[in-house]
């Protein structure tokens, strides 16, 4: 590879949570690399519980964006995917494995996405119980199934500067 890690590194501080979007679609080939990447991640016991659902409807997506107030952006987005997790397939039915799991999936599509040039956005769903249960209804989710996130995603109307967050008061060597 020629790229330095500092190029690398440059990278992951660049990807920022983009709320504004231009106008655009998003291909499906790139949406395809998307969730290529996000299955990409580790799972607890290789048991890749996670599950996507694609949203390109425009009422859709204003119906996600009307349920949580953190999540007005997706009523602009090109399209969202909805980040859940299975508990029947997780390990040991735990929601602890299971969020987990899908947590490393959905930062590696934000990765993802960030490299295609999309902007993206992570809202968190899990855990209130009644976004929750809106969520499974509007999508028609298996009782099994838990929302766990909506990422919005279309082209970026914006762009926020790279940053760091890095903050030494939280670091402790070998104990606190």
């Amino acid at each position: 590879m020629s790229t330095s890690t500092n190029e690398r590194l440059d990278f992951i501080l660049g990807r920022r949570s983009i709320r504004v979007y231009a106008p655009g679609e998003v291909d499906e080939t790139v949406v395809t690399k998307l969730l290529e990447a996000a299955m990409a991640a580790p799972s607890a016991m290789t048991k890749d519980p996670w599950r996507f659902v694609v949203v390109r409807d425009k009422q859709t997506l204003a119906k996600l964006a009307t349920l949580h107030p953190g999540a007005a952006m997706l009523s602009s987005a090109a399209m969202a995917i909805v980040a859940c997790g299975d508990l029947d397939a997780a390990f040991e039915r735990q929601i602890s494995y299971l969020l987990q799991d899908c947590a490393a999936a959905i930062e590696n599509l934000l990765l993802a996405a960030h490299a295609q040039g999309l902007g993206a956005c992570w809202v968190g769903i899990h855990p209130g119980e009644p976004l929750i249960k809106r969520v499974k209804e509007l999508l028609s989710l298996p009782a099994s199934f838990v929302p766990v996130a909506v990422i919005s995603l279309g082209r970026p109307g914006e762009e926020p500067p790279p940053r760091t967050r890095f903050n030494a008061d939280y670091v402790r060597n070998e104990k606190w």
